[in-house]
């Protein structure tokens, strides 16, 4: 079992999902998140006054998949969610030990 981290634009976030959905994937975590890497940030005009945005705005999508399901969900992230900008973002994929299903007490692959 295997959780895929993704960081995106927030505006592709739809895109991803409804791709994933299509290859069969159930449920996912979305978190509204900021950062940056390369991107390094950028200047804003407010009122008159420049200031330095730092963090940008991002999303973290975490996906709990079966082993057999890894490359398909990683093809379908980077395809969607790739605008061939700087700060398309990141995909992290770990290993994952255990999952439980707290309802019924499933666990494993059968808890995703």
């Amino acid at each position: 079992m295997k959780l895929v981290t993704a960081v995106i634009k927030p505006f592709k976030l739809d895109d991803v999902r409804e791709a994933l959905s299509e290859i069969g994937i159930q449920g996912i975590t979305v978190t509204e998140v900021k950062g940056f890497g390369r991107q390094k940030g950028h200047t804003e005009l407010y009122r008159g006054a420049e200031y330095v945005v730092d963090f940008l705005p991002k999303v973290k999508l975490e996906v709990a998949i079966d082993d057999s399901m890894l490359d398909q969900v990683i093809e379908a992230i980077t395809e969607t969610a790739n605008t061939g900008k700087i700060g398309d973002g990141k995909i992290f994929v770990s290993a994952l030990e255990q999952i439980i299903r707290i309802r019924t007490g499933e666990t494993g692959s059968d808890a995703i």
